[in-house]
């Protein structure tokens, strides 16, 4: 049985310049799923697929393998990620090397641990899926949710608008952190999951997208608290 984590890591970044190697707390913030892949100790491979020279040259340094760099066709503003993991396990593939299970981390994942990895390819296994994510449950029920129309604030979801919060059903979003792979079955669907996933529940507290400056600083601040509990 062999796996391989997939770290994937665009050069350029309107919003945050160098976002993906720039510093948090002290070291570039990709190093923090390099190091999390590398010390689970679940992979046969952690390599890093980029088109940057200076991300590529962080992630070796990491611990990580770059074993070739993006193509141009995977670099631009239209591919996506199952486009990026699809051209790495072919690759590799043409290289004579396949794998088992397949772990894809984003770049700008500070909350992403040794630990959360491990329990995810263990329910992956367990459950015999085809894929595990890591999600968070909504702090307001979506469900009584407003939009503005002709200046006025209306329910989405009237049928909601007078019940209570406990008595909605939870409901949750992606991390925006990892997810794991049967590697056959991924490649069979380029990752639109028959089967779906399933998920394993991460706190609030866990979990911070990172699309601006003040998302930064929030991150900064979470991981932080997350280091004092653990």
């Amino acid at each position: 049985m062999s796996s391989i984590a997939i770290i994937t890591a665009r050069g350029g970044s309107k919003r945050i310049p160098g976002k993906n190697i720039k510093e948090f707390l002290g070291k570039p913030i990709i190093c923090y799923s390099i190091e999390a892949a590398v010390s689970s100790g679940l992979f046969d491979e952690v390599m890093v697929s980029t088109d940057d020279e200076a991300i590529a040259e962080i992630a070796k340094k990491s611990g990580a393998s770059v074993p070739f760099m993006r193509s141009d066709k995977t670099a631009d503003d239209y591919a996506t990620t199952d486009d990026v993991l699809m051209e790495v396990l072919e690759a590799y593939e043409r290289s004579g090397k396949t794998f088992d299970y397949m772990a894809c981390i984003y770049p700008t994942a500070p909350f992403v641990t040794a630990e959360k990895l491990k329990a995810a390819m263990e329910l992956l296994i367990e459950k015999d899926a085809s894929g595990v994510m890591p999600v968070v449950r909504f702090s307001f029920p979506p469900q009584r949710g407003m939009s503005v129309r002709d200046g006025k604030l209306i329910y989405c979801y009237p049928e909601n608008a007078m019940k209570r919060s406990q008595d909605l059903e939870p409901m949750y979003h992606d991390c925006g952190q990892f997810y794991c792979y049967h590697v056959e079955r991924y490649r069979a669907c380029r990752g639109d999951l028959p089967d779906g996933y399933v998920p394993i529940i991460v706190p609030e507290t866990e979990v911070q997208d990172i699309d601006n400056p003040s998302d930064w600083k929030l991150a900064e601040i979470k991981y932080q608290m997350m280091g004092r509990k653990s």
